[in-house]
């Protein structure tokens, strides 16, 4: 038996529910309302100590971090295989997908959402509430990371430096994808799963603008959104009033966002 704890927004559930829509997987699932503090609850804590999604349980074992969990899916479950043969090809799939557990998520894509769009939602609770959303981030770091960004948005030096990122990571995909079909090789990977998410996220914030003129990333990304696991996974799942925050915000912020894109470029 499958259990998937997750939530309908998140980059790193939708990653997850990407593979078992692939490989055609039934499941049990508990949606857990992040806002609401359903992740930290102690219930919860026990399964996942970090207190964040997705949280795979199978057969009564858990299985942590969303790039773990996509490796697993494909080592029990291996038909349809979503990793290539190769040993090299392999390794490009790990190569891409430690590049998000590295930085990208965290740095950049939690960056550019909270400063454009769900520092808003913080901001709406009020002062106290909001303060309290902050004091709960139990990593320093991280902690500061919300604070500066609910309280400066755009304005934080870590907005630019996220755009950048997207700069680099974006030109590194578009390269990529000029040598194979799909980023690690000419089928449909597990690293192909976990970056659709990302491009979605940037979708969803007006922010697509940044893979013009690359050519074979826009139809990657087009193929991506045809196959039918997109839809069972993906918009299924998509928050009206998230997507709806995410587009007032974002139209209001993508002239700064390609002004910093154009710079680093």
């Amino acid at each position: 038996m499958l259990e998937l704890y997750h939530n309908g927004m998140s980059s790193c559930a939708q990653k997850v529910r990407l593979a078992l829509a692939e490989k055609g997987l039934d499941w049990e699932g508990h949606h857990l309302d992040l806002r609401a503090g359903e992740t930290r609850t102690p219930q919860y804590l026990r399964l996942n100590p970090r207190g964040v999604v997705p949280t795979l349980v199978h057969d009564g074992r858990v299985v942590r971090e969303s790039n773990v969990i996509l490796e697993y899916l494909d080592d029990v479950f291996p038909d349809p295989p979503l990793r290539p043969g190769g040993a090299w090809a392999r390794a490009q799939v790990r190569l891409w997908n430690k590049r998000l557990d590295e930085g990208h998520h965290d740095i950049a894509t939690a960056t550019v959402s909270s400063a454009i769009a769900f520092r808003h939602q913080f901001l709406a609770l009020g002062e106290e509430a909001c303060e309290a959303a902050i004091a709960s981030v139990s990593d320093p770091e991280k902690r500061e990371q919300r604070r500066d960004l609910i309280r400066n948005g755009t304005a934080s030096p870590r907005f630019r430096t996220a755009v950048r990122m997207w700069v680099v990571l974006l030109r590194d995909m578009e390269a990529a994808l000029g040598e194979t079909a799909w980023l690690a090789g000419d089928s449909y990977s597990i690293a192909d799963a976990a970056y659709t998410p990302y491009l979605t996220r940037l979708d969803h914030l007006r922010m697509l603008g940044l893979i013009d003129g690359k050519p074979r990333l826009a139809d990657w990304y087009e193929r991506i959104r045809a196959r039918p696991s997109y839809e069972t996974a993906m918009t299924r799942w998509f928050d009206p009033k998230y997507l709806a925050l995410m587009a007032e915000k974002g139209d209001e912020e993508w002239p700064l966002a390609a002004e910093i894109a154009a710079e680093a470029a």
